[in-house]
């Protein structure tokens, strides 16, 4: 509770959570209960990835921060760190970017006291690090009345968002690098594209060459077997002719003849039948 020398802080209620298990917290208003509501947001909230969310509930600002195992994935046992919850509610009035200013300053008092690589959060109980009330009260005065707080917690603001704003530059510089390298693959596709196409012209000018040298080739095979078989053909005939020819000459045996008696010219005549041989005497 506020010290009755102090004015009352905005930030009425603040508390670091893992998961569903309070581990710190400090109430500076009983106004309202707000020390209520943990219990119903809490469930709520996704470790998926890291978040920076407000709820709106009546009058009140429910702001917080949730961590997850990928921001600590150097670590151990990153589900540990992963389930962090560092949650304030404060009125509507007072806006976000204090409010902000002071998660992210406990959460960097917070793990300055326990190490993320060292603490097993998921193993302490409730109220596991009472300890850290104190922090949390000193912190919810000063950044919650004084200017000074104030003006801490908008510089912590503004470097969260000079970080997400660097981060956001490196990412947009890797989808640039990526769109070259994906300009540079499609390049090299393009090229082996034409490549391949050229490639399948010369293929198929080649294939149709070869086919007419073997169209060539087998007609001149034709034509030589051909004339071989014409020349086969016209010599046997000669051969065989002339065999013929040399059994049925002058040596050959006498056929059938025919005598007549002397004519009247004192000619005798003497007709050989088979053969082409003729004597006249």
């Amino acid at each position: 509770m506020a010290s009755s020398s102090n004015p009352p802080s905005p930030l009425l209620y603040a508390c670091i959570a893992h998961n569903t298990t309070l581990l710190t917290e400090h109430t500076a208003s009983r106004t309202g209960n707000p020390s209520s509501l943990p219990s119903l947001i809490l469930p709520k909230i996704s470790h998926s990835e890291p978040q920076k969310l407000t709820y709106a509930h009546g009058d009140h600002y429910i702001h917080y921060i949730s961590s997850s195992p990928s921001e600590y994935s150097s670590t151990s046992n990153p589900s540990s760190p992963g389930g962090l919850v560092y949650l304030v509610i404060a009125p509507q009035s007072f806006g976000r970017r204090i409010p902000f200013g002071f998660l992210v300053e406990i959460k960097n008092r917070f793990l300055d006291q326990y190490p993320a690589s060292s603490t097993d959060f998921g193993d302490l109980p409730a109220y596991g690090c009472a300890a850290f009330n104190s922090t949390l009260k000193q912190l919810m005065h000063s950044y919650g009345s004084t200017e000074s707080g104030k003006q801490d917690a908008v510089k912590n603001v503004q470097a969260e968002i000079d970080n997400v704003r660097g981060i956001m530059t490196e990412n947009i510089e890797r989808v640039l690098e990526r769109g070259e390298r994906i300009d540079l693959l499609v390049d090299k596709t393009d090229r082996l594209g034409e490549g391949a196409r050229d490639f399948r012209v010369r293929s198929k000018g080649l294939r149709r060459r070869m086919w007419w040298k073997n169209v060539k080739l087998m007609a001149l095979v034709a034509v030589v077997i051909v004339f071989l078989v014409y020349l086969l053909v016209g010599l046997g005939g000669y051969l065989l002719h002339g065999i013929i020819g040399y059994y049925q000459g002058p040596n050959a045996a006498p056929a059938c003849q025919k005598s007549t008696g002397a004519g009247q010219d004192g000619i005798e005549g003497r007709v050989l039948y088979k053969g082409v041989v003729g004597a006249w005497s």
